[in-house]
């Protein structure tokens, strides 16, 4: 599957967890990723085991806390966080997985990616969910562009 089409996908769902979100989003990739989300309409919500707020919002532990389940997950915590993520995300049946990465390693992991796809989940391993559709703005879709020359955007999943 082309990345656009699983890019579309992935934001035709209205509820989706972002973990990695910091209570200091300075610098957090999954801070910018939660609030635009929250600001483009999706019902969002902050996974940080480690707070319990997260710009005025509540934040939950892990998935399986998420009152009435998501639709979705974006991974954004460090690579080595991404399997267990993706596991708990295939238990409970959440049927998409964004794994961000921007210029740097991200939150990708070729094994949170096989547990994944293994599981029936479809999986982007790649780029940020900013650069597509009505999440994104000018910035992301050049980065998108820039990126995909550089194999941190797949260009099929």
């Amino acid at each position: 599957m082309k990345i656009a089409e699983a890019a579309t996908e992935f934001l035709n769902q209205s509820r989706i967890a972002v973990t990695g979100v910091s209570s200091k989003p300075e610098g957090h990739g999954s801070n910018a990723v939660y609030t635009r989300l929250r600001e483009r309409g999706y019902t969002v919500f902050a996974v940080n085991p480690n707070a319990t707020e997260v710009e005025g919002d509540a934040t939950f532990p892990n998935l399986a806390s998420i009152p009435g389940g998501v639709d979705a997950v974006v991974i954004a915590t460090s690579a080595a966080h991404a399997p267990g993520t993706m596991r708990e995300a295939a238990e409970l049946g959440i049927r998409y997985a964004w794994m961000h990465r921007s210029f740097g390693a991200g939150s990708v992991s070729e094994e949170a990616t096989r547990i994944g796809r293994d599981a029936g989940i479809l999986v982007i391993d790649g780029g940020c969910p900013l650069m597509f559709g009505k999440a994104s703005d000018g910035g992301h879709r050049m980065m998108c562009r820039m990126m995909k020359m550089t194999g941190k955007v797949p260009r099929e999943v």
